[in-house]
């Protein structure tokens, strides 16, 4: 069975026509602000057995839409029969009200206190949109206190990276290596737009990439940096993401192509590479291997 590294279950449902990434994210938030308890325990658990029939047997779910939320999701997972980790998300600015916290003492609590209700936890800034340097640097330092994986969202958007610049002088997997959030537990989702200097911090930290290939395409993000990844020996693993397909099979097809296309070649990875791909680097990823 394969892995699914990360999920933003609640984007199943959504639907939207033209635009760019940050036209559609309007909507994502729109959508993400109607959530409830109920909602979410009734709609993950469908998709939770999609992905159980498509081939997924293990789902990092990056949650930001609340605490009763996380706890539905959980109870979601539990009743579909997929493994959950639950990746929750470290907001102090953006996004929507609900997913913020006040502090970083105040995003532990929350984590500590799902942990005590027995649910896996993973540490999750969301991005350092969302994250000023001085938070991503207390959650480096309770990622290697507590031993927990750390996900977090970068370098999928040119103007993302551009704000970065902008407000740190480096670009955002730069700026995650500089506040100690890379690392052999850490793993940062999509990595489209890297820069040769951030593969190489990747590569030298021992870091993971997540792709999530079929989501990338339908928002127009690019092609991930899959071939210089691989030569580098970065680890990567596949995530369902918006969840436009829910079939592991689509997201390394994908991902094998765009690595030819880069590559200009034909088997670039071998099929035991693939299967590693799809499931023990995304195990790795979420602490379960």
């Amino acid at each position: 069975m394969h892995v699914n590294a990360h999920s933003h279950t609640f984007q199943r449902a959504l639907r939207s026509e033209g635009g760019d990434f940050w036209a559609w994210r309007e909507s994502m938030l729109e959508l993400a602000s109607a959530q409830t308890p109920t909602r979410v325990r009734t709609e993950y658990e469908g998709t939770y057995r999609e992905m159980l029939a498509g081939g997924y047997s293990v789902v990092g779910e990056f949650h930001y839409l609340g605490l009763d939320e996380a706890r539905a999701a959980a109870e979601a997972a539990a009743a579909a029969g997929i493994e959950l980790v639950l990746l929750l998300a470290a907001y102090a600015r953006g996004g929507i009200e609900r997913s913020r916290q006040s502090s970083p003492a105040a995003y532990f609590r929350q984590v500590e206190q799902l942990r005590a209700e027995g649910i896996r936890v993973g540490l999750a800034p969301h991005s350092v949109r969302a994250c000023p340097r001085e938070w991503l640097e207390a959650i480096g330092r309770y990622r290697d206190e507590h031993d927990l994986v750390l996900h977090v969202h970068a370098d999928e958007q040119p103007r993302e990276i551009e704000e970065c610049l902008a407000e740190h002088g480096v670009p955002p997997i730069e700026l995650l290596h500089a506040t100690g959030c890379l690392g052999p537990r850490t793993t940062v989702v999509h990595a489209t737009h890297a820069t040769e200097r951030e593969l190489d911090l990747l590569g030298e930290t021992g870091s993971r990439i997540c792709i999530c290939p079929t989501t990338e395409a339908d928002l127009g993000d690019g092609f991930a940096p899959i071939l210089g990844a691989h030569v580098r020996g970065i680890g990567i693993c596949i995530g369902s993401d918006a969840n436009l397909s829910v079939d592991p099979r689509d997201e390394l097809r994908e991902l094998d192509w765009i690595a030819r296309r880069q590559a200009l070649r034909r088997a670039v990875f071998s099929p035991e590479a693939l299967k590693r791909i799809g499931a023990d680097e995304g195990a790795a990823s979420l602490g379960i291997a």
